[in-house]
């Protein structure tokens, strides 16, 4: 069995997955793009994250085409780019964006409770972390 499988596998056991739609959506994601030399745990972490709705899904989407319409070889280029888009975005989106840039560089992301963001945002970030466990474990 392949990794991304067992990676969805582990998740779905653990019943990380908000609705049929994310479930799908991050199954999309990692069929397409498993085979590419930029696919990374910390990618698959981004994955999971931008499953969570059509919008975000979207846009990483968007991205991974361009990554291999470029013919990519690592997520350094995208994770410039989600620094930039994080500057340019309101607290929710930023800590969003922020998450998946630590994701990308593989280090530890704290979200102190002093930080005012909507709950749905908390939870999406919090299942996010909890996801990245998970995919550190498979």
């Amino acid at each position: 069995m392949k990794w991304k499988d067992k990676c969805f596998d582990a998740l779905d056991a653990a019943g990380m997955f908000e609705n049929s739609g994310h479930r799908t959506r991050f199954k999309e994601l990692t069929d397409c793009y498993c085979n590419y030399p930029f696919f990374t745990r910390g990618l698959c972490k981004c994955m999971y994250l931008s499953a969570w709705d059509e919008e975000h899904f979207c846009i990483l989407l968007g991205t991974l085409a361009d990554m291999t319409a470029g013919r990519e070889q690592d997520t350094d280029e995208m994770r410039s780019k989600g620094e930039c888009i994080a500057e340019e975005q309101g607290s929710d989106e930023y800590y969003a964006y922020e998450l998946s840039v630590s994701f990308l560089d593989g280090r530890h992301f704290h979200l102190d409770d002093s930080v005012e963001l909507s709950p749905e945002m908390r939870h999406i970030i919090s299942r996010a972390l909890k996801a990245a466990e998970i995919i550190d474990q498979v």
